[in-house]
């Protein structure tokens, strides 16, 4: 069994020297290489949910869909397939540069599910769109608007944590930490177009944004962010943007 036997780990740079990485029709350049128990057709349907239009920022980064991405390693080293030892070791992923090009290498076997896997993808492109592209003013009016009229809860852990410090309502006059305000907005915006791709690859419910360490933003302020993102960056042809609201009863 897998499981039992010596699984050889490899370097990063070799698997993306290995690997065979395709431009999909959206732009993104991606590979899957080793076990990663996803089929061709899925991860091509996966890839091609980012729209079109955030393509150019991500032209010099390639992601990498491998079993496991290892953690406690100072090296960027992958497994090519799965184990329960190296799953302890592992991590969701790791980045890596090659000369001008930036690699992603995204675990596949520590989900469960093409939920979590399309998360954590989706997360990676976001983030790594707003390092290339910054954040539109539009965007950041439309979250400021919400924080200033206390909406409840947010997107992430991130989102939380830099819009309560950048509005320290116990400081003396009042002030605004702009340093926090401006990572409000990128960790705000990246966790939008995160959930805006996964709604375009994916069925979900609300609810399974859900995290213990924070409330969730609601539902209204978020479904306002995603239309805002929507217009934004349309969805690419054969995927739909829609919001659907449950009737009580």
């Amino acid at each position: 069994m897998t499981s039992q036997a010596k699984i050889d780990l490899w370097q990063a740079e070799k698997v993306a020297t290995q690997a065979t990485v395709t431009a999909a029709p959206n732009g993104i350049r991606y590979a899957g290489w080793g076990d990663t128990r996803i089929s061709e057709s899925d991860l091509e349907r996966l890839v091609a949910a980012v729209p079109a239009t955030l393509a150019p920022a991500l032209a010099e980064r390639a992601y990498y869909f491998v079993p496991l991405a290892i953690a406690d390693t100072g090296d960027t080293l992958i497994a090519p397939s799965y184990s329960v030892e190296l799953g302890d070791r592992a991590v969701c992923h790791r980045n890596a540069s090659f000369g001008p090009m930036s690699a992603v290498f995204l675990s596949t076997r520590l989900v469960d599910d093409r939920f979590g896997l399309a998360f954590e993808f989706f997360i990676n492109v976001g983030h790594n769109f707003v390092e290339a592209a910054g954040v539109p003013e539009s965007f950041s009016a439309l979250v400021w608007s919400q924080a200033e009229a206390q909406v409840r809860g947010e997107t992430s852990q991130d989102a939380w944590e830099t819009r309560r410090r950048a509005q320290d309502i116990n400081s003396t006059p009042r002030t605004i930490d702009e340093r926090a305000r401006s990572a409000f907005f990128e960790s705000a915006f990246s966790d939008a177009l995160a959930i805006y791709m996964l709604s375009l690859a994916v069925d979900f419910d609300y609810h399974d944004l859900r995290e213990r360490e924070y409330p969730l933003l609601a539902p209204n302020a978020l479904a306002e962010r995603l239309r805002h993102v929507a217009a934004l960056f349309p969805p690419n042809p054969g995927y739909e943007f829609q919001v659907l609201y449950r009737r009580k009863g």
